[in-house]
């Protein structure tokens, strides 16, 4: 992926893949297991999706090196993916340990509770990661200078 515009482009795809994706979600919820958990993954998806737009809307103007921007772009993007599925998961299974609100009643197996709980813990790093270099991206002038 070379130019700026191309991976702006890609931000954006998959930031209304992934809206769509939650919107989907949303449909699913009376065959999940946990309901309220299922709205949950809903609304991630939903707004993960929004967020993965943004980034594509401000990857222009970000100030980073050719490696920030790869790891920006691709931990962002396995964060955002990564916590919608994750709360998909916990929603089917029924687990509750990372996310005792909305899992409240609900008890998953040991194991599909450490795997729900990996996931949510290595997609919430990847979009902090994500998150905090586009916001140091952002410092200073744009690379592109003003509007016209």
């Amino acid at each position: 992926m070379s130019s700026t515009h191309e991976k702006q482009r890609r931000l954006w795809w998959h930031g209304m893949a992934l809206f769509i994706l939650g919107l989907l979600t949303g449909a699913a919820i009376p065959s999940m297991t946990n309901s309220r958990m299922g709205l949950s993954a809903h609304l991630a998806g939903v707004q993960n999706g929004i967020v993965v737009l943004l980034f594509g809307v401000v990857w222009p103007h970000l100030q980073l090196t050719t490696a920030q921007e790869r790891i920006a772009r691709w931990s962002g993007l396995v964060g955002m993916y990564g916590v919608w599925a994750a709360l998909l998961v916990a929603a089917v299974l029924g687990t509750s340990r990372s996310t005792p609100l909305a899992g409240a009643g609900y008890k998953g197996t040991p194991a599909q509770e450490a795997f729900v709980t990996a996931m949510i813990a290595v997609s919430s790093l990847g979009i902090f990661v994500a998150s905090g270099l586009v916001l140091y991206g952002l410092r200073g002038r744009s690379k592109q200078g003003p509007p016209n």
